[in-house]
């Protein structure tokens, strides 16, 4: 039966959303429907459509007690919104529904597995949140709590493992019908860990063992877990708290991490091998992925950063999007990410410019502008003898504002930069990441929409995000060089 709560929610969410004009949001990358928007949650494919959940307050464009919205697409890229799926109405959610996944049972019904969250006074007049592991099960639409929530709380737990710290489940099935969940949590020395739980019924589940441990090494809490089999290997994702920058590879703040290793399902032992960031840029945090009818392994992320997402316009209707789905494959050790191929068709109105000469100055290319654009750039040494010193790509621009990329060959340094976008806030506004070593050739992918650009970097070997809020008409793009260079372009249309 749906509460009161859930009722209210959704009236008004179909009240709200009919303020938002359609020019006002991302054209295919998935927004709120109204309100607040930050985790993919429940991320699945369910009765012949990819099913998106996301924590959501439709009542403000700030972060508040959290409902789960819910949307559906057919090609991962045009998106219905379906009414809120959950709303924090039981005693043992009563102050969130945090983040958590989806699955669906033998008998054809759909289970959501989710944090709930109950606010509790402390001696000092602080308070603590008490975290338990909660399910619904419903069909696609409806959805009714069970009656043996909480499923999993401080009672399932090592002594010594946090209640405060324990959300985010995500589940599998494994071949043998049996199920299994990673749950964030922490430890008695603050860190993060990662626990893995298993299941007959995915109604009834006990503690199996810490799969991971963070051990302080890259940030403290780790939150947002995902655990599959891909290409022989066995990938881990998830989202340091509070890290402190490594070279390159990781920065300050809260960031995103995958490690890659083997799995031993007898012992449950994984065992890591090799370790790197996800997303390189400013925004992109807590992905989810869902494996594809085809067998693709598919992968979207918030795109945004919670340093970066307080301070906003309290005019904005809305706030929160998704990022690109990302096909996910593992190549000589590392995580490779390229948007899915549903993008290709909405390419249109191909231009192309081949063998380009860019030397000591900036040129417009014709054709080459826009805000729903896939480009391709391939950039060389215009002179082999004399590597040049930057190349940068400027777009969402106009006589006053620009968002750019640029790379520098002799440091193999690639930088996104968001400053003169038109934020008025002292926020992050770039980052840099190491690019492998290629001075001949450096391959970008740059796609555009509206107030957002990813860049995949050398057939998706590393990828940077970042989020703008650029009035959409500055629609320019231009191309700069320090020294000579010489590059293609294609660019494309999406519509």
């Amino acid at each position: 039966m749906t509460s009161q709560t859930l009722r209210e929610a959704r009236k008004y969410e179909e009240a709200s959303e009919k303020m938002i004009q359609k020019e006002e949001r991302p054209d295919f990358h998935l927004s709120v429907r109204t309100g607040w928007m930050n985790d993919p949650n429940g991320f699945s494919y369910y009765k012949g459509r990819y099913h998106m959940f996301y924590q959501y307050y439709p009542y403000d464009t700030k972060w508040g007690p959290m409902h789960w919205g819910h949307a559906v697409s057919t090609d991962l890229l045009h998106w219905d919104y379906l009414p809120a799926a959950l709303a924090p109405d039981e005693a043992y959610d009563r102050d969130g529904c945090f983040s958590g996944s989806a699955i669906e049972l033998p008998d054809g019904r759909q289970l959501l597995m989710y944090t709930g969250v109950v606010r509790t006074p402390q001696w000092n007049g602080g308070h603590c949140d008490i975290q338990t592991q909660c399910i619904a099960v419903g069909d696609g639409v409806d959805y009714e709590k069970c009656d043996c929530n909480p499923v999993l709380d401080s009672r399932d737990l090592p002594e010594g493992f946090s209640r405060e710290d324990f959300r985010d489940p995500k589940m599998w099935k494994d071949e043998d019908g049996r199920y299994w969940c990673v749950v964030g949590n922490r430890p008695a020395d603050g860190s993060g860990q990662i626990l893995l739980f298993s299941s007959e019924d995915a109604f009834r589940w006990k503690y199996e063992k810490v799969l991971a441990e963070n051990r302080n090494r890259i940030g403290k809490m780790w939150e947002c877990p995902d655990f599959f089999e891909l290409d022989g290997k066995w990938v881990l994702l998830t989202s340091p708290q509070d890290m402190l920058p490594q070279g390159f590879e990781f920065h300050n703040g809260n960031g995103t991490l995958c490690l890659i290793g083997e799995y031993d399902r007898k012992t449950l032992t994984f065992s890591e091998q090799k370790q790197q960031s996800i997303d390189y840029g400013i925004d992109f945090y807590a992905p989810q992925t869902v494996l594809a009818p085809d067998g693709r392994r598919i992968m979207m992320g918030w795109m945004q950063n919670w340093d970066t997402s307080m301070p906003h316009s309290p005019y904005q209707k809305w706030f929160g999007q998704m990022s690109l789905p990302r096909e996910l494959s593992v190549k000589n050790g590392r995580l490779y990410q390229k948007p899915v191929r549903e993008l290709d068709d909405m390419r249109k109105n191909e231009v192309a410019h081949s063998d380009v000469i860019l030397e000591n100055g900036t040129i417009h290319l014709e054709g080459v502008r826009g805000r729903r654009i896939d480009m391709e750039l391939s950039i060389r040494p215009g002179d082999p003898d004399s590597i040049y010193r930057k190349f940068a790509v400027r777009f969402a621009q106009n006589e006053e504002y620009q968002t750019s990329l640029s790379f520098r060959p002799y440091e193999s340094v690639l930088k996104i930069d968001r400053k003169f976008s038109g934020s008025r806030r002292a926020l992050i506004h770039q980052r840099r990441c190491k690019i492998s070593g290629r001075e001949e050739e450096l391959k970008l992918r740059i796609i555009l929409d509206r107030f957002s650009a990813e860049v995949f970097v050398n057939d998706g070997e590393q990828v940077m995000t970042a989020t703008f809020y650029t009035d959409p008409a500055a629609d320019g793009i231009s191309f700069f060089a320090d020294g000579k260079v010489r590059m293609d372009v294609v660019k494309y249309d999406l519509v």
